[in-house]
């Protein structure tokens, strides 16, 4: 059996709308597989057209929705679903089909984090952007949230709906700041803790730092 690394392209260019049906169903007549397990597909994503994201945004109700991340309410099988992936990569707009195990919650995170590092070549030549992308979504859900979603009045208004991430500051303790925020020395802190979970094809629970 050939073996992959957790996360792996299986098509090159930008699949149609007929193309990405295909993907969908890719292993279903394939030899000594059970395409119902979804173990086949899990790990799998390749890159679709803005058409086909919006057209798959209105087919099902979304079983989760984030920014920039969404997964569709039909399962694969078993806890594998597709998950869908709005993603900026050298200042411009691309978007992804994936299937994700949803038995590990982290799963579309560490997915998002592996299409980056693939199409970026490596994490060092990321720009700015991209490094803030992957420091957001590698954190985990306690140490990130949306200015002004829980307290309005705790941020300025021209910062409502930026996100935030929990930083430790000397002197002050753990605190929230605007992502955007970051500093040079602050971003490649994390970035060697996303260098790490790339290795490992996963994600942790890395406290703020």
């Amino acid at each position: 059996m050939t073996s992959h690394p957790p996360f792996w392209k299986v098509f090159d260019g930008v699949a149609t709308r007929e193309q990405m049906f295909q993907l969908f169903n890719r292993h279903k007549d394939a030899p000594g597989i059970d395409p119902i397990s979804g173990t086949p597909y899990t790990g799998e994503y390749f890159e679709i057209a803005a058409e086909q994201y919006h057209f798959m945004l209105a087919l099902l109700p979304p079983l989760f929705m984030r920014t920039g991340m969404f997964g569709i309410s039909e399962f694969k099988s078993g806890n594998v679903a597709s998950v869908f992936f709005a993603i900026r990569i050298r200042g411009r707009e691309r978007w992804f089909h994936g299937f994700c195990d949803l038995s590990d919650k982290r799963s579309p995170d560490a997915m998002r984090e592996a299409i980056i590092a693939h199409e970026t070549g490596t994490v060092d030549s990321m720009t700015r952007e991209e490094k803030l992308e992957a420091i957001w979504s590698a954190a985990h859900a306690d140490f990130k949230g949306i200015a002004g979603e829980a307290n309005p009045e705790a941020w300025p208004v021209e910062h409502h709906g930026k996100r935030t991430i929990l930083v430790y500051a000397v002197g002050q303790g753990t605190t929230l700041m605007l992502l955007e925020d970051l500093s040079d020395e602050e971003i490649d802190n994390r970035m060697q803790n996303v260098r790490a979970r790339l290795r490992r094809g996963g994600a942790s629970d890395a406290e703020p730092s």
